[in-house]
């Protein structure tokens, strides 16, 4: 199944719902273009829902890294979000956990970017 990216905002905070696989090829290209796009629209805090997300190989983890990478580098902030227990794990295994700032809810996402 392709990835589906879907975005909306929420609070001022643009929330990108992604969908299906994040694995290499077309998915990660999509992601990365995707960001790119946000910041060339001016959108500095970002939070990817991870509600529908089912497999996530190295080279989706590359492009998430990148993404978030992207946004930093762009003056923008990147947010996870509901991370299935799959997703969490990796992260976890990958210390990437660390890395990224992760909310249980979109919703907490969206408030942490009005602290």
């Amino acid at each position: 199944m392709a990835l589906k990216i879907t975005n909306r905002e929420v609070d001022g905070v643009t929330v990108v719902a992604l969908d299906g696989r994040i694995v290499l090829g077309e998915e990660t290209s999509a992601l990365r273009e995707k960001v790119k796009n946000l910041l060339a629209e001016g959108k500095k805090k970002i939070v990817f829902n991870m509600n529908g997300v089912t497999l996530i190989d190295s080279s989706g983890l590359g492009a998430l890294v990148a993404a978030y990478s992207t946004a930093k580098s762009g003056g923008a902030s990147l947010r996870l979000s509901n991370l299935g227990s799959h997703s969490n794990q990796l992260l976890q295994m990958t210390k990437l956990l660390t890395v990224f700032e992760v909310s249980g809810t979109e919703a907490e996402a969206v408030r942490g970017f009005a602290k």
